[in-house]
C-alpha cells in the first residue's frame, strides 16, 4: 500500500459545550449520534477532529459535502474506523483510496486525531 494523504486535527474540547442540535445533525451520522449520546465532550470533540483529519487526508477538506459524510464508527475492540458516504466515498474511489486509518486521542482540554488515506498504487 502507498500513502495517498495524511491529515491531522486538534480541537479544544470546550468548543463543544454549546453546540446546537443543527450542528450535531449536520456533522454526525445517525450511528455516530447514537454512539456519542451521553458520552463526555472529549469523545464528541475527538470524533469531530477525526472527521477533519480524514477530510485533510482525502486532500479536499469538506469541499462539497457535510462532515456527516465521514463516519467514525468503532469495531468490537473500540478501535475507530472510517466509513465514507456520498461525495466523500466518490472522492476516495476516484483517487484509488482503498482504506482510511484514523487514530484519536485527548487530554483534559484538547482532542487530536490523525488520519492516513491509503491506495494500492
Amino acid at each position: 500500500m502507498k500513502v495517498y494523504g495524511i491529515g491531522t486535527d486538534i480541537i479544544e474540547i470546550d468548543r463543544f459545550n454549546k453546540v446546537s442540535d443543527r450542528f450535531i445533525l449536520r456533522c454526525f451520522a445517525e450511528q455516530e449520534r447514537a454512539y456519542l449520546k451521553g458520552k463526555p465532550l472529549e469523545n464528541i470533540a475527538g470524533c469531530f477532529a477525526a472527521k477533519e483529519a480524514v477530510a485533510k487526508a482525502l486532500g479536499t477538506g469538506f469541499a462539497g459535502f457535510w462532515p456527516s459524510a465521514i463516519e467514525i464508527s468503532r469495531n468490537k475492540a473500540g478501535k475507530p474506523e472510517v466509513v465514507l458516504h456520498e461525495k466523500a466515498a466518490h472522492i476516495a474511489e476516484a483517487a484509488g483510496i482503498v482504506s482510511v486509518e484514523v487514530s484519536i486521542s485527548h487530554c483534559k482540554t484538547a482532542a487530536i486525531a490523525m488520519a492516513m488515506a491509503l491506495t494500492i498504487f
